[in-house]
């Protein structure tokens, strides 16, 4: 993907296989802005960045597409939060309000139970998904974890049966 063009350069992300280029390789364009893959196929399974998944070897069939560098809508055509999303956390929910739909970004230290609260609000929308009114995704995203802690989580969702509404988004540091 291009993101500077210079006057003796381009700077570009490489978003596969460096091994294979090499200086003065040629480049052709796509004709495309860069997107990646969205919609309810994702649900159940663990992806990377790009939304390959890595927990299967099947493809994934796609409907739907989104490009990343999309213009994010504006306030007044966004549908106003008018509802609240329980974590099943007490002194959470007591104390803050979160909003459904809204994305959450949990941050702190090391070792203070970051990871724990999205698993126990992940867990506690188990029978959610049943009911259409009540359904809820989840979008999990996993950056510079290691590989093996990220296994651990998924199968501790599988093991609660509360892998089903939730995408598994692994970027780890490798």
């Amino acid at each position: 993907m291009v993101i500077n063009l210079e006057q003796q350069s381009v700077k570009a992300i490489v978003l596969g296989d460096d091994i294979i280029i090499a200086q003065d390789d040629l480049v052709t364009s796509t004709g495309s802005l860069f997107y990646v893959p969205v919609g309810e196929a994702l649900l159940g399974h663990v992806v990377d960045c790009l939304g390959k998944p890595i927990d299967t070897y099947d493809e994934l069939l796609y409907e739907e597409f989104n490009y990343i560098e999309a213009k994010a809508p504006g306030i007044i055509s966004r549908k106003s939060v008018h509802e609240s999303m329980k974590t099943g956390i007490l002194c959470i929910d007591s104390a803050i309000s979160i909003g459904r739909g809204q994305r959450e970004l949990i941050i702190g230290d090391r070792q203070t139970g970051k990871t724990t609260i999205a698993v126990d609000t992940i867990i506690n929308h188990k029978g959610l998904e049943k009911d259409d009114q009540e359904k809820l995704y989840c979008v999990y995203v996993a950056i510079g974890q290691r590989l093996s802690s990220v296994v651990n989580l998924v199968e501790k969702l599988k093991s609660l049966e509360s892998f089903d509404y939730v995408t598994v988004v692994s970027a780890t540091a490798a």
